[in-house]
């Protein structure tokens, strides 16, 4: 037994924190693990989770108009959002408990307090300044998000606030144009708020596929979602209940909430990181080797505060292979290729591997597939909503390189068509698929004609 309290010591207990320490302490090390929030980190009590209840709470409007088409007469339906919230923390709850319950079933020590280093192996507890000692110590902090430095910043709220608002806004200004954006505008708006959105460029979801980020774009602006681009804010004002957002280069928007989604970052703030030399990045993250080894080599880290790919699977994936490597003597690299991920818009974007403007950078040719069509549903519901499909296909080896999907359920199909995307499959195995009928997931086999392929331009 060595000289330290604990072999592994995890600051912090999100999802990727949580599985390393759990793994752990099944190989039957001594494993402690500190929170000073809520078990189960980002995505379980402020962010994936309890956004995807909402999304669901926001469809519901939509949906029981949608049944007259069908034949249903539906009256007196109403939306309150204390039952949504109260029922959604009720969730969290026990997700919490659950998470709380497994860590203590491994057998991994639970301290509920926040956690600093103090010397190369020393860790001080602040809840009661206690300091323990461990072997190897892992990183796993998480983001937090982050708020432009602008006078009368105070005034708005983050995506952590939004889920615990006392009511429903009349009136909402977002801040940003990334995912988180686009998903709180499709939620407020379905629940019936005014929502416009505010990006500083001229397309939002920076980093997605052109073609996808135009067809939100547009199905948000159809569903009276006000998407104003080239537009920053300089100032919030409160007078009362109401807040004045004044934009760089003129113009006032009046609103009831101010929301910034404006991006997030690692959380590594007074860990006392520096202090014992650990490398980090332009926005504080930690710098890390393929197995998630930081310049010091028994820390470690994982998940958003690395700045890899911000995203609960990844996170999770790089706890499990940190256990495999240092625990178990079989070193695994992070493969961060490939990885499914969603945008839940509203329809929802689900999109696995290279987007066109990516595929264009490569050296060799591509052909582009593409399907647009009125999802069957609403052949009757009489909505006017497209689905957009898009294959990206290396031309010379015909390997399947992007799959990318705009409509109901894109985030399923995504996860399905990353398992032979993974296997290299190629547009020729797509083709020799059999189509299941109706479908709308039955176009990624059955598109032939190729798109005359463009030249790409990324909006920023």
């Amino acid at each position: 037994m060595s000289d330290y309290d604990y072999d592994l010591f995890v600051i912090g207990a999100g999802s990727g924190g949580v599985r390393a320490a759990r793994l752990t302490a099944q190989l039957g090390k001594r494993v402690a693990i500190a929170e000073q929030d809520r078990v189960g980190g980002t995505c379980v009590i402020r962010g994936c989770v309890p956004k995807k209840l909402l999304v669901y709470a926001s469809q519901f409007g939509e949906a029981i108009e949608d049944a007259a088409g069908f034949g249903w007469t539906v009256e007196g339906a109403r939306f309150d959002w204390p039952t949504l919230i109260a029922n959604k923390d009720r969730e969290i709850d026990r997700l919490n408990a659950a998470y709380t319950r497994n860590l203590e079933r491994a057998g991994v020590k639970l301290f509920q307090s926040r956690a600093e280093l103090t010397g190369a192996h020393t860790i001080r507890l602040t809840a009661d300044g206690r300091e323990v000692t461990a072997e190897t110590i892992l990183i796993a902090t998480g983001g937090r998000p982050w708020i432009p430095d602008i006078p009368g910043a105070e005034h708005g709220i983050t995506s952590d606030e939004a889920f615990h608002l006392p009511e429903l806004p009349k009136r909402i200004l977002i801040i940003g144009g990334g995912y988180i954006a686009v998903e709180f505008a499709g939620i407020f708006a379905g629940l019936g708020a005014d929502v416009k959105l505010a990006y500083r460029a001229d397309q939002i979801l920076r980093g997605f596929d052109d073609d996808m980020r135009r067809a939100c774009a547009d199905h948000m602006r159809h569903k009276g979602i006000d998407i104003l681009t080239h537009t920053e804010l300089a100032e919030i004002e409160r007078e009362g209940d109401v807040y004045r957002a004044r934009l760089r280069g003129g113009g006032t928007i009046e609103t009831d909430l101010v929301m910034f989604a404006t991006g997030r970052i690692p959380n590594t703030e007074g860990l006392g990181l520096t202090e014992l030399g650990v490398e980090r990045g332009w926005n504080g993250y930690v710098v890390v080797d393929e197995y998630s080894r930081s310049s010091v080599p028994h820390i470690y880290a994982i998940g958003d505060v690395t700045h890899r790919v911000a995203l609960t699977p990844v996170a999770i994936d790089e706890g499990m292979r940190f256990v495999e490597t240092v625990f178990k003597d079989n070193p695994q690299e992070v493969d961060h290729s490939y990885i499914p991920t969603a945008v839940f818009s509203q329809p929802e974007i689900g999109t696995v591997g290279l987007t066109e403007a990516e595929a264009s950078e490569r050296e060799t040719a591509i052909d582009i597939y593409m399907a647009r069509f009125k999802p069957m549903k609403h052949t009757l519901s009489g909505r006017d909503e497209q689905m957009v499909m898009k294959l990206i296909v290396d031309q010379e080896s015909d390997v399947v390189l992007g799959v990318h999907i705009f409509g109901p359920d894109a985030a399923e199909m995504a996860q399905i068509a990353a398992i032979p995307m993974r296997m290299g499959a190629t547009k020729a195995d797509f083709d020799a698929t059999m189509a299941l009928h109706p479908s709308a997931a039955e176009e990624l086999v059955t598109m032939r004609e190729k798109w005359q392929p463009r030249t790409a331009q990324v909006a920023e």
